[in-house]
């Protein structure tokens, strides 16, 4: 039994199998070692000294456990496993209290690394639970500063440095390994309490029970109390990242699960804890697992915590004002679903905290519903029932349900409520010229192409693995080619300024290495140079063209692209360019076609940095805008000064989000049928083939093949 001011100690030694001292339980290591003492505080009495091995499950010590316990997996294979060594204890404390004649007790330990990196996260992960006696505990290092303050920092404490600070026999050779530690913390713990010092155990270290869940209300937070914890598993809630650092102490609504673009869990989490030394002990548990997962931890800001958690919605902040609730997000939900739908799908036995005030749909800043829900419920096993309904039928859709946290519900919330009700095209914009560089389409092999290049090569290491014939590329020559997910595939191609000089890199620079992987060069045309980066393949067996819903709508030779453009230096002054767009890419237009139209600022202009990423867009799907802002004057000026026409006003384009990806562009057309289009006021901004023109303009006479 423990109190808040005990009248007794029980000074509480242990060692693990792997990492000692400074480094206990930072590598995931499981107990091996028990040493303990009561400690009679008023009558400076002691109990029996009790020494207990524990059995792991992983019996392979490190070189510098053997080296400083003395212990073999032998002698560790006989002994009992942690929860009945746990047992023995609370048992063998009690008797020695009767025999002290006291009743209640709190634990001491040398620091807090035993308690919180070692006990507690090692049998949550063995799923059985610590006595209240391991949830207050006395820090002899801090303990020992408080009394003697003259003394060495507390991160610096070790016993033996308290021991020869008060002039104690410090020969460990003379006890086994771990009765030495503890007979001399009990013997400093006697000297605080003589008559020099009468020092007073009154404030206890505390562990948490349970994580308290909550809005977070702070305005500002201490970024020295933040972590960020990548790798977790996608449906981890709050309470299992809280089970994660379980002995460290979490803020209340200190876990904040971070959303990709797309409202769903991207694998991460900011975590405040109650201070700084909290933050550091988690950062201790780097690379240690959440079921079969590593868990990367890194350090964080306070502003990032409070983007993540903090919220300012009246709505928000009443749904989440009833505390201590479990919190079960709804997906999917058919817009037309009422509150009274979503009780009835939750049925009984799984009643919602409030009823009605304990729903908080997620909509539109225009009120229409987005499909998620949020619900509240008032323990635990009213949420595992409603778990259970995942992805029953409501109406004629399935919903998913997953646990949920107060800084998910901040999030969708904000993120849903800032969305604009009618997406707004940039400001005017100014055409730039550029100069005729294009991707020969022709059959002359002036081209080359490397496979097998190393995921990280970027243009430079190409540059540098083609040696003396960079001189020989054209201005930029360089396309890297991309796989789906927009990734580096290892394959790249390069124009030569001439058919023979593309020969004689083939013959140089082929099985070449670059990075410790050898690179194979080929000749090859413009032509299967553009069946590639248009999404073909091109093998042994000849050229597979890029896949198109629509083969007859396919130009002979496909689209050149185009490429950067400079901006003088006298105009570059007037533009910002961080509102820019990917680089404009048209279809080869004939002679008697306006100038293509590509927007770049004046620092985009290097010479070989086209980063090709055109998989698996079709041929004749209409170009990306490149835009930069400019003042109303100067486009205006630039208006005035050319005949490049300009994109019309807002109403004339519209952008498409969510398109399934094998979408075409006659199912494009046939969404806006009805629509009359204009594409003849685009011609100076998208260039489109004759073919793909007429198909524009008539799409009645469309031949599905």
């Amino acid at each position: 039994m423990t109190a808040s001011h005990s009248d007794s100690l029980v000074v509480l030694f242990g060692a693990t199998a792997g990492a000692y001292g400074a480094k206990l339980g930072s590598d995931e290591r499981e107990l091996i070692l028990l040493v303990w003492q009561v400690v009679d505080l008023q009558n400076k009495k002691v109990g029996t000294l009790h020494k207990s091995l524990v059995k792991a499950d992983n019996l392979d010590l490190s070189d510098q456990c053997r080296e400083v316990s003395g212990l073999t997996p032998e002698g560790l294979g006989k002994a009992e496993p942690l929860d009945r060594v746990l047992q023995q204890f609370s048992q063998l404390v009690s008797s020695d209290l009767k025999v002290l004649g006291r009743s209640s007790y709190t634990l001491c330990s040398d620091g807090q690394l035993l308690i919180r990196q070692v006990l507690h996260p090692e049998t949550s992960k063995k799923n059985f639970l610590l006595s209240d006696c391991f949830y207050s505990f006395y820090d002899l290092r801090k303990e020992f500063h408080t009394c003697y303050p003259s003394s060495a920092a507390v991160k610096d404490q070790t016993i033996k440095t308290m021991a020869e600070y008060l002039g104690l026999g410090t020969d460990e050779a003379e006890e086994d390994f771990g009765v030495w530690q503890v007979k001399t913390m009990v013997a400093i713990i006697f000297s605080m309490l003589s008559e020099g010092c009468n020092h007073i155990f009154t404030e206890p270290e505390t562990v948490k029970h349970k994580y308290e869940t909550g809005p977070c209300k702070s305005e500002t937070v201490d970024s020295e109390t933040v972590i960020r914890a990548r790798g977790l598993p996608w449906q981890s809630s709050d309470q299992d990242i809280a089970r994660f650092f379980k002995g460290l102490n979490i803020a209340k609504g200190g876990v904040a699960l971070c959303l990709n673009s797309q409202g769903r869990r991207n694998g991460e989490a900011l975590v405040r804890f109650v201070n700084s030394e909290q933050r550091d002990l988690a950062l201790e548990r780097h690379k240690h697992h959440m079921g079969s997962r590593y868990i990367e931890v890194y350090k964080a800001t306070g502003e990032e915590f409070l983007k993540i958690a903090g919220g300012t919605s009246n709505e928000v902040a009443q749904f989440l004002s009833k505390e201590n609730q479990v919190i079960i997000r709804m997906r999917g939900l058919p817009f037309t679903a009422t509150q009274e739908d979503v009780l009835g799908f939750l049925g009984p036995e799984c009643p919602v905290t409030g009823g009605k005030e304990g729903l908080l749909f997620v909509k539109y800043p225009d009120g229409r519903p987005t499909g998620d829900a949020f619900v509240l419920f008032s323990c635990e096993e009213y949420a595992q029932n409603a778990l259970k309904k995942h992805k029953e039928i409501l109406g004629k859709r399935y919903i998913e349900l997953f646990r949920s946290t107060a800084a998910e519900v901040q999030q969708v919330l904000n993120r849903y409520m800032s969305t604009p009700l009618i997406p707004t095209l940039p400001t005017p914009i100014i055409p730039v010229i550029p100069p005729p560089y294009t991707i020969a389409t022709g059959s002359v092999r002036d081209c080359v192409r490397l496979r097998g290049l190393p995921y990280t090569a970027g243009i430079d290491d190409i540059l540098e693995f083609m040696g003396d014939a960079t001189g020989d590329i054209k201005p930029h020559g360089v396309h890297m080619v991309l796989n789906q997910q927009g990734r580096p595939s290892g394959d790249a191609f390069i124009q030569m300024k001439s058919a023979d000089k593309a020969f004689m890199v083939a013959q140089k620079c082929h099985k070449k290495m670059m990075k410790d992987r050898y690179v194979e060069v080929f000749q090859c045309s413009g032509e299967e140079m553009n069946f590639v980066l248009m999404g073909g393949t091109l093998n042994r067996s000849g050229l597979s063209p890029p896949p198109c819903k629509l083969p007859c709508l396919s130009p002979p030779a496909y689209a050149a692209f185009q490429t950067a453009a400079v901006i003088p230096a006298e105009a570059a002054a007037l533009y910002q360019p961080q509102a820019l767009l990917p680089s404009t890419r048209t279809p080869q237009a004939s002679a008697a076609a306006p100038p293509t139209v590509t927007y770049y600022p004046a620092q985009a202009a290097q010479l070989y940095m086209n980063y090709t990423a055109y998989y698996p867009s079709p041929p004749v799907s209409p170009t990306t805008v490149g835009y930069i802002a400019a003042p109303p004057g100067a486009v205006a000026a630039a208006a005035t000064a050319t005949h490049t026409p300009i994109l019309p006003q807002p109403g004339a384009l519209v952008r498409m989000q969510g398109l399934p990806y094998n979408t075409g562009m006659k199912e494009i057309l046939s969404f806006f049928q009805g629509y009359q289009y204009a594409p003849d006021d685009y011609n100076g901004l998208i260039q489109l083939s004759d073919q793909a023109r007429s198909v524009l303009q008539a799409p009645k006479e469309w031949v599905c093949l």
